[in-house]
């Protein structure tokens, strides 16, 4: 079995899952040094329906909050919903 790879890729402001080189989703970003701003998650079509844009944006607050020194917003609202169903990480969310 192919295992699945998630990477920040900085270089294109996007964190990626990929399975055998394959990208099943990706979520962009705008990073400026205060905040990480999730603009878009998207999962390719054959990949839909199979949780990869919720793992995916798991690894990525993860990443974040790893940083220690950022916040979040959730521009995408793919990732304002994700938040909503974890209402636990909401500390890492910028204030309004």
């Amino acid at each position: 079995m192919t295992t699945t790879e998630f990477a920040n890729e900085r270089d294109a402001s996007r964190y990626t899952m990929r399975r055998g080189g394959v990208i099943l989703s990706a979520l962009d970003y705008r990073d400026d040094g205060r905040t990480v701003s999730f603009t878009r998650a998207f999962t390719n079509p054959p990949f839909r329906g199979n949780g990869y844009a919720a793992d995916l944006t798991a690894f990525a607050v993860d990443d974040v909050e790893a940083s220690g020194d950022r916040t979040i917003i959730p521009m995408c609202w793919y990732v304002a919903d994700w938040f909503a169903a974890h209402p636990e990480r909401s500390h890492l969310l910028a204030p309004r």
